[in-house]
This record gives structure tokens, C-alpha cells and sequence, in this order.
């Protein structure tokens, strides 16, 4: 199959994002795989590939040391690359990282990449990882604890089991088995310690499995993980970002990766920061952005 390529943004230039992706594209040329890097020109230059250059054509980033320009530059590298999706120059876009408060500095009005993919496209977006030991999609992310429970409604939940499903399903499950954690502690024990586990998680749980879906829950998040992990399950629903990244980091740190699934295009991305301590380095591991690139690969329209 003749496909489009994959977009790749440098992320923040001062990050590890450039030499990760630049270290990628050294260990797989002559693949028929199509990738474009877009980011500033003097990099897409040393890359020797043929990339899409913005910002100014004589920025120069400094590996460690993030500058306003370097912001403006990681911002236009996303803009260019959802443009190309829309336009039907590309299949899907892997992400450098960024940094976000750097990117707010300058106007940048979304909490995270996520939230600008969604905008751009539209959509409903689902957060979700996978990549390595775990799949683990995510109800809310980006907001307080504080502000979970009011954040969750049937609408939500719903969208998250069925975008997990669908994810499944496209890596190779038939009928995936999904577990959706509580939000409570021991999935609210039987209301004792919450309503929201009996009241509004577990009558969607069991419209989906009447609907003919493998779905097992509301289960308490300490133990849903580990049976994912014995091969339990498939793949995790959880209520909370720190709820599902905690266990996902404790055993893939380095290899699973960030994806945004309910949206027109693939969007994947490496599951770290910029890591401006490492930059320049070239001791960065490079495993969380090949997984980003093989999903990429394997989901792209």
C-alpha cells in the first residue's frame, strides 16, 4: 500500500527531541516507510533527509537551554503538521516533546498537545498508551484531583471503553477484554466509600456487555493493573490520569508511548518530557519513540 507519510515534529529544539528523532531516521533509511521531520532549517539540514523547515532560517538551538523562539518554533512544527493532515499531505504526526509552560509564554492556550490536536481537527479525544507491557486509556487527564468526580459522566466513560476497544482491536484483539477501574478506593465498596463506582460506572459496564463487549468492572484501581499485567485483560480504563499513569510508568517507562485516539488522524507521541538535562547528551533512550513510530505505522489511515 501506497500510504502518505508520517509527520514528526522536533518538539521543543533544546530538548531530546531533534537527536532522538535524528538517531531514528539514521537507524531506518532505505525503509519504505515515508516519515517528514518539520522543524528548524539548520536541523531539517543536518538530518540530510527531505524535511519542512518554519521558524526563522537562521535559529540556532542550543541542546539544554530553551529560548522563546525555540517555543514559537515547536508550536509552528504542530500547526504545520496538523495542517498537513488536514490537507492530505500526511497519514498521521508523532511528536517531539514540549515544554508547556514555555509554550503558554507565548500564547500557547492548550494544556497539552492533545488538547491542540483536538482543536485543529476536531473530534473527541481519547489520552491513551501503549507500546510495551500495558494499553491504558484515561477518562479525564489534564485536570486537578479535586475536579475528577465532577468531570465524569456516562458520555465520557462510554467514549474511553469504546476508543480502547477500537485500539485493541486495530493492534489485533477480535473482542478485546477491556477492565475499567473504579474511581473510589476498592471500586467505592459497595458505596461505603463512594457512590460514583455503582452509580454511574457500573450501569455503563453493563450496557456494554449486553451490547456484546468483553467488559469487566468497576475494579478497584490496585488491583486492575496487575491483572492486565498476568494477561487478565487486554488493555485498562481508568478514571484519572495519575490513577492509570502510575502503574504505566512504574513498568514502561521507557517504552510505552502516548496516543491520541477519537480524533480524524493518528497522532502518537514518545511518553517523557524534554528532558533538557539529557539534551545533547546522546544518552537519551529512544525506546518510547519507537514504539510512537510503529503505532503511528500500524494505525495510520
Amino acid at each position: 500500500m501506497n500510504r502518505r507519510p508520517i509527520a514528526m515534529t522536533c518538539g521543543d529544539p533544546a530538548g531530546i527531541g531533534p537527536e532522538l528523532i535524528e538517531a531514528w531516521l539514521k537507524d531506518n533509511q532505505g525503509r519504505e516507510l515515508k516519515v517528514v521531520p518539520i522543524g528548524n532549517a539548520l536541523w531539517i539540514k543536518r538530518l540530510g533527509v527531505s524535511g519542512i523547515s518554519v521558524g526563522p532560517n537562521d535559529y540556532q538551538a542550543h541542546a539544554g537551554k530553551p529560548d522563546e523562539a525555540g517555543h514559537r518554533l515547536a508550536l509552528a512544527a504542530m500547526e504545520r503538521a496538523a495542517e498537513g493532515c488536514i490537507n492530505g499531505e500526511f497519514s498521521a504526526v508523532v511528536t517531539g516533546p514540549i515544554n508547556k509552560h514555555g509554550l503558554a509564554s507565548v500564547g500557547f492556550s492548550h494544556p497539552g498537545q492533545t488538547e491542540f490536536f483536538a482543536k485543529q481537527w476536531g473530534g473527541e479525544p481519547v489520552m491513551a498508551f501503549a507500546g510495551g507491557k500495558m494499553t491504558i486509556a484515561l477518562v479525564t487527564w489534564h485536570i486537578p484531583l479535586r475536579e475528577v468526580a465532577d468531570h465524569l459522566n456516562a458520555e465520557n466513560i462510554r467514549r474511553t471503553i469504546l476508543a480502547l476497544v477500537k485500539l485493541r482491536q486495530k493492534l489485533g484483539d477480535t473482542n478485546p477484554r477491556i477492565a475499567v477501574c473504579g474511581l473510589n478506593p476498592h471500586a467505592g465498596e459497595n458505596g461505603i466509600l463512594g457512590k460514583e463506582d455503582g452509580a454511574l460506572i457500573q450501569p455503563i459496564i453493563e450496557k456494554l456487555c449486553r451490547e456484546g463487549l468483553k467488559i469487566t468492572g468497576p475494579l478497584p484501581g490496585d488491583t486492575a493493573f496487575h491483572r492486565h499485567l498476568k494477561g487478565e485483560f487486554d488493555g485498562v480504563v481508568a478514571m484519572y490520569h495519575d490513577q492509570g499513569l502510575g502503574p504505566l510508568k512504574t513498568v514502561d517507562f521507557a517504552e510505552a508511548a502516548n496516543l491520541t485516539l477519537g480524533l480524524p488522524f493518528v497522532r502518537t507521541s514518545p511518553d517523557h518530557g524534554t528532558a533538557y538535562e539529557l539534551a545533547g547528551t546522546q544518552k537519551a533512550d529512544r525506546r518510547s519513540l519507537d514504539s510512537a513510530m510503529r503505532l503511528a505505522e500500524k494505525l495510520q489511515g
